[in-house]
C-alpha cells in the first residue's frame, strides 16, 4: 500500500510564480537518510530564482519538482546506518540543494544535512533560521576567511539574513556596521551591531569607509557604492549579485560551465579589481556540523527570528508565494502543518 501526502509542486520553469498542491507518494529513506515529518517550512526569496529557472545553471532540477528550502519537524523513521538522530527528535535543515522538498507533508533527507533544533526556539521559529544561517556562517568563514578585530559592513542587513549574521559575525570577533530601516535599528543593536546606518537618514556612502569585509544583500544596483566602503585587499561577498569565475571553479564546473560563469561575473570582477579588492559570490549549501555549531549560538545568545504574523497552509501556498515575491513580509514567510 502506498501512503501519500500533499506537496506543492511545479511542472516546469515559468515567470508565473504559481505551485500546483498534489498528492504524492510519502518517500523511502535511503539507509543514510532520515524521514522527517514536516512541522513549518520558510518561504525564500530563492523560491522565485528556481521556480523562474533563473539559477538552472547553478542547479538544474527535474519535474515535477516540490519547493522548499528549508523546514523544521519531527524524525518519524531513521536508515539502517543513521547513529546520530532517532526517531522523536526535532530536528532543522536548509536541504541539499539537489534535494529540495520543504513544502511537503514528509521529507527524506541525508542524515549529514541535519542538526537538532534550538530548545529556545518553535518549529515556526526554527523553519526561518536554517537558511540565512548557514549562508551567513559559509560566507563569514569560507568565502571571506574573517579574521577577529577586523571589520564587516552588511548593507540592506536589517532583514531576516541580518538577524543571524550580526550575532554570527559578532561571535567571530568582528565589528559589525548595518545599514537598514529605521524599524529595525534597535534590533540589530541589542544583537551586536557596533554602528547602524538608518537609510532613511543618511547615505552610508557618506558614513562608511575603509572597513575589511562587506557582505551585500542589495544587489547590482550598489554594487559601485559598496566597493567604496571598503580599504584596498578586502573583500566583497555578494548574495545576489550574481555568480563569477571564482564561484564556478570552487564548486568545480565543467570547463563550459566555467567559461559561462567567467564572461556572466567578468564585469564585477573587473570593476572589483580597479578598487584592488576581491568578489565572490555564495549559494549556500547544506552543512549539518555547521548548523549544529548555530543552533549553540542561537541558545547562547537566545536569538529568535521574526516571523510575518500570518501562518500558511499548505493550501494557501501561492498566496504565501506571492507575498514574498511582490509583497513586504514583516519577517519570515512560514508555511505550517
Amino acid at each position: 500500500m502506498t501512503y501519500t501526502m500533499k506537496a506543492a509542486q511545479i511542472d516546469k520553469y515559468s515567470k508565473r510564480i504559481e505551485a500546483s498542491v498534489n498528492e504524492v507518494a510519502i518517500p523511502n529513506i535511503a539507509d543514510h537518510q532520515v524521514l522527517i515529518r514536516v512541522k513549518a517550512a520558510a518561504i525564500n526569496p530563492l523560491e522565485m530564482l528556481i521556480m523562474t529557472g533563473s539559477v538552472k545553471l547553478i542547479q538544474d532540477y527535474s519535474f515535477p519538482l516540490t519547493l522548499g528550502n528549508e523546514l523544521a519537524g519531527v524524525v518519524e523513521q531513521v536508515g539502517k546506518s543513521v547513529t546520530t538522530f532517532q526517531v522523536g527528535d526535532d530536528v532543522y535543515s536548509r536541504l541539499p540543494i539537489d534535494q529540495i522538498g520543504a513544502f511537503a507533508s514528509f521529507v527524506a533527507v541525508d542524515a549529514s544535512a541535519i542538526a537538532r533544533m534550538p530548545r529556545n526556539l518553535s518549529y515556526d521559529e526554527a523553519a526561518a533560521i536554517a537558511l540565512t544561517g548557514l549562508t551567513a556562517y559559509q560566507g563569514l568563514h569560507e568565502e571571506l576567511n574573517v579574521k577577529p578585530g577586523k571589520k564587516v559592513f552588511i548593507p540592506g542587513g536589517s532583514g531576516s539574513f541580518g538577524q543571524m549574521a550580526v550575532p554570527l559575525a559578532k561571535e567571530a570577533g568582528l565589528d559589525v556596521i548595518v545599514s537598514g530601516n529605521t524599524a529595525s535599528r534597535d534590533r540589530m543593536l541589542a544583537l551586536g551591531a557596533s554602528e547602524y546606518v538608518d537609510y532613511t537618514k543618511q547615505d552610508y556612502t557618506q558614513v562608511v569607509s575603509n572597513v575589511d569585509y562587506v557582505i551585500d544583500t542589495l544587489g547590482p544596483n550598489e554594487f559601485k557604492k559598496e566597493l567604496g566602503t571598503l580599504k584596498r585587499g578586502g573583500r566583497l561577498l555578494s548574495l545576489r549579485t550574481g555568480p563569477n569565475k571564482r564561484f564556478a571553479e570552487d564548486r568545480k564546473f565543467p570547463f563550459w560551465k566555467r567559461k559561462l560563469f567567467a564572461l556572466a561575473g567578468a564585469g564585477y570582477d573587473r570593476t572589483a579589481k580597479k578598487h584592488d579588492v576581491e568578489y565572490r559570490f555564495i549559494f549556500v549549501r547544506a552543512e549539518g556540523k555547521q548548523l549544529t555549531k548555530i543552533t549553540d549560538i542561537v541558545e547562547q545568545q537566545q536569538i529568535k527570528p521574526v516571523l510575518h504574523p500570518k501562518r500558511f497552509s499548505i493550501n494557501e501556498i501561492n498566496e504565501a508565494l506571492t507575498l514574498v515575491a511582490t509583497g513586504r513580509p514583516e519577517g519570515k514567510v512560514i508555511v505550517t502543518w
